[in-house]
């Protein structure tokens, strides 16, 4: 398997919620070792990307996890390149603005 980041990780474990999951069913889902699935856990509810049902043992996704789930998909789209609208064509690189670098006298020692 490929290396993923946090944040890859933690858009699948979101995904892996559909209406609601237990932590196997998360951990399977997500290819999570138990430690790093109670790891992950803990961080998402801390960030209250998702919630915790005590009598039935269910993690929901909530409104602030759908909002990041959004988020990373645009983003995601953005950097694959599938979206032609992020690019304008006709914009030439002259017409952007020029950077300039500060340049600064280093001390002598």
């Amino acid at each position: 398997m490929k290396y993923r980041s946090s944040t890859e990780i933690i858009d699948t474990i979101l995904r892996s919620l559909d209406s609601g999951a237990t932590r196997t069913r998360i951990m399977y889902k997500a290819y999570l070792s138990y430690s790093q699935l109670k790891e992950y856990l803990s961080l998402l509810q801390d960030r209250q990307l998702l919630k915790y049902e005590e009598g039935s043992q269910i993690y929901t996704i909530t409104e602030k996890g759908l909002r990041f789930m959004n988020a990373y998909d645009d983003i995601r789209e953005l950097v694959s390149g599938n979206n032609d609208e992020s690019f304008d064509k006709t914009e030439s690189v002259a017409e952007k603005p020029e950077r300039t670098v500060k340049k600064t006298e280093l001390p002598s020692w």
